[in-house]
């Protein structure tokens, strides 16, 4: 049960680090609010107890303090509660009152909770009560006309294929016209095609056709990689074209790469499942938070995704570092890691537990080996065992300890502050680091220093 799991955490004197705390920040504001909050100075009535909660009153700009309330156990996730009129989960009063239950102990001593707190963790325990008798009733079967269903993915699929056909005319008439035709034309071109390819219900195309317009403004070298993506891109339209063709794996592959939709239909996977790493992306419209997992047993990697309309935080956040008992399901497709969270049996715990970690040249081999099943994977999970970060002129690298052979780190990364704690970490010692490899360099994402007490690092 959620509640003996956490209890036996707290027993034990077993607490998140500030680093876990951090990792469940909506954004780069909410992390440094948040911090500054993790003192005691501007709380007050602060404690908690056995079964996961913690909750206390936090000064604010207004006469009443802020009522905050953390239930850490419950098996969905760490659920949040505050008076504030943040939009943000969790807000930063959250973030701040779990820095202080995370800092020294005796800041926030045991004690029974407060009616405010009380009120709410009962109004919690009986939707979660409501939600698992509907569950076990059983939820009345979708909509409606299998016939219909099928008659509407048909027309899509031909929509998609007008589009497809289409953009292979473009992408030749490019390749006629010279690659110099696309710095003159501009990101017009690509943003006018972009939008034939979102009217054909093709959102994946849409996307790398975007991709494609910020190329020639890329700098030296740029007709070179411009050409790759259009090869890609070809490739991806070629595979749609001929998918009748193609064994049931790379099919579905090339589904999901257009954009059309999956589901995650793979056997459950039970497992003890360690959080990775967990960033976020953003657009105008959408922010996506990405989540890796190695389970303890399956030696799997699985990457959970969710999302969250501009300018709010997705719901699914797991703090780095921490284990969970849960299951799993896969979604269709070659080489394809995405998978959704299913059942989950306990709360996120504290471990020692690592991933099994592997030289740099594996590394690159691993991810060649993936682009035989996905060509179009710009990178892929792994961990680096004991690398040092070292400098390479103006970039950096990733040096194997015991050889000479060293990967690159990946130029978006060179400019993130994450570098810097990894640098620090280190101290020209080896360290662990998992992170995504591809075809730009190596991404560092989470780090633990040599030793098996060292705690994770997020670096994202």
């Amino acid at each position: 049960m959620p509640g003996s799991t956490f209890g036996v955490m707290t027993q034990q004197g077993v607490r998140w680090t500030a680093d876990q705390v951090l990792a469940l920040a909506p954004d780069v504001s909410s992390r440094k609010a948040g911090s500054k909050l993790g003192a005691a100075g501007p709380w007050s009535e602060a404690g908690s107890s056995d079964e996961g909660t913690v909750w206390g009153l936090c000064k604010g700009s207004g006469s009443k303090p802020y009522q905050t309330v953390v239930d850490i156990a419950d098996a969905t996730g760490p659920a949040y509660k505050c008076s504030c009129p943040s939009r943000k989960f969790p807000c930063k009063h959250a973030l701040g009152l779990l820095l202080l239950w995370a800092g020294e102990d005796g800041a926030v001593p045991r004690g029974e909770a407060p009616g405010w707190a009380e009120e709410w963790l009962a109004g919690r325990r009986k939707r979660a009560e409501e939600k698992r008798a509907a569950d076990s009733a059983g939820s009345p079967s979708g909509s409606g006309d299998p016939e219909a269903a099928r008659r509407r993915a048909e027309r899509r699929a031909e929509r998609i294929t007008a589009g497809a056909t289409e953009l292979e005319q473009r992408l030749a008439d490019l390749l006629r016209g010279g690659l110099a035709t696309a710095e003159q034309a501009g990101y017009g071109l690509w943003e006018e095609t972009a939008a034939r390819m979102v009217d054909a219900q093709a959102p994946g195309l849409a996307a790398r056709v975007r991709e494609l317009g910020a190329i020639p403004a890329s700098g030296p070298g740029w007709p070179v990689r411009l050409l790759e993506e259009c090869a890609l891109l070809h490739l991806l339209d070629r595979g749609w074209l001929r998918r009748d063709e193609l064994p049931d794996g790379l099919a579905a592959t090339v589904r999901s790469r257009i954009g059309l939709p999956g589901s995650a239909d793979g056997p459950p996977v039970r497992d003890q499942w360690l959080v990775l790493a967990q960033y976020e992306t953003a657009d105008a419209r959408l922010t996506t938070r990405r989540i890796w997992l190695h389970g303890a047993e399956s030696g799997r990697a699985v990457l959970l995704l969710s999302y969250g309309a501009a300018g709010r935080a997705p719901e699914l956040a797991l703090p780095v570092g921490l284990t969970f008992e849960a299951e799993v399901s896969t979604y269709p497709g070659a080489g394809q890691l995405r998978a959704a969270l299913g059942e989950r049996f306990t709360s996120p715990a504290p471990t020692e537990l690592r991933p099994p970690g592997t030289t740099t040249t594996r590394a690159a081999e691993r991810y060649g080996e993936a682009l035989q099943d996905d060509p179009w994977l710009d990178s892929f999970p792994v961990t680096l065992d004991r690398v040092i970060p070292v400098p390479d002129g103006g970039s950096w690298q990733l040096a194997d300890a015991e050889t000479d052979l060293a990967l690159p780190v990946a130029p978006s990364a060179v400019a993130h502050p994450g570098l810097w704690r990894l640098v620090a970490l280190s101290g020209g010692a080896p360290v662990t680091v998992f992170g995504e490899c591809g075809h730009r360099g190596f991404t560092p994402l989470t780090a633990w220093p040599e030793g098996a007490a060292g705690q994770a690092v997020p670096l994202c």
